[in-house]
């Protein structure tokens, strides 16, 4: 390690540091996932269920005697493929929604920041079970479910960013010299509310994880035997007087996991103000 990358460690914060590490730890178990795990996360052992933690099952079993351990490192998929999906569709439709509605401006604006602020007004988890009673449970509506609630914020931001960009005086220059509205947002203003925007991805990720996981514990989200976190919790609790293990090391990937974004979309915030 050169005296020069080690100074550049060094300036950067250590919430950063911290949820960049927890973060790369997360999709590296994901991409490992068959090497790391000592058994098939979907095979039944009816003989060891409720096994305590060994060698061979270092989180113990659940109830169907599968190993939990693989079970919550093939979960870190679903996990992060939450985040990403919904995150993306989010951020890519709130964003061009908020920076065009600003760049038209007059009724076009007004209406999509009405549509906005009706979402605004369901809380998240509430919209999202209402859009899943209506399209039915399924990890494809899930996501969708996550995205659409998501929307708003990205829509808000992006239009905030808008309004402040466009009295620039290399916008008004732009537009002087003839420049359409895409070149205008895709030049000049989008490049320029990338750093705001990414910061609240990152920080938009540890609430997709909670509210995915909250709809898979409640049975509306992924199927069943699906090893994903949230579904493993809602399996488990029927059994805590048994064995806590099937629900507590679910429940403690999902704390790791949102506080590893918190700590990247904080270190990433403080950088971007430097």
């Amino acid at each position: 390690m050169t005296a020069s990358f080690r100074a550049l460690i060094a300036r950067l914060p250590l919430s950063l540091l911290v949820g960049l590490g927890l973060t790369m730890f997360l999709v590296l178990g994901a991409l490992l996932a068959p090497l790391i795990s000592p058994a098939d996360p979907l095979s039944q052992d009816l003989y060891a269920t409720f096994q305590p933690m060994s060698w061979h099952h270092p989180f113990g079993t659940d109830a169907f005697g599968r190993d939990v351990f693989s079970r919550i490192v093939y979960g870190t998929r679903y996990s992060l493929a939450e985040v990403c999906i919904s995150v993306l569709v989010s951020c890519v439709a709130g964003t061009l929604a908020g920076m065009l509605a600003a760049l038209v401006g007059g009724h076009v604006e007004q209406a999509v920041m009405w549509v906005v602020d009706i979402i605004f007004a369901f809380p998240g988890i509430v919209l999202a079970l209402l859009i899943l009673s209506l399209l039915g449970p399924g990890f494809i509506n899930m996501l969708l479910a996550i995205s659409l609630f998501s929307i708003p914020v990205y829509a808000r931001l992006a239009q905030n960013l808008t309004h402040g960009l466009q009295r620039t005086e290399y916008v008004e220059a732009a537009r002087t010299l003839g420049a359409g509205t895409w070149r205008i947002l895709h030049v000049h203003i989008m490049r320029n509310a990338l750093g705001p925007i990414l910061v609240q991805s990152t920080l938009t990720a540890g609430s997709v994880i909670l509210t995915a996981s909250s709809l898979s514990f409640l049975g509306l989200g992924v199927a069943p035997a699906t090893p994903e976190w949230g579904a493993m919790m809602s399996d488990g609790r029927n059994y805590l007087g048994i064995d806590i293990l099937p629900s507590l090391f679910p429940g403690l990937a999902i704390t790791i996991t949102v506080l590893g974004f918190n700590l990247l979309g904080e270190g990433v915030r403080k950088v971007m103000e430097k």
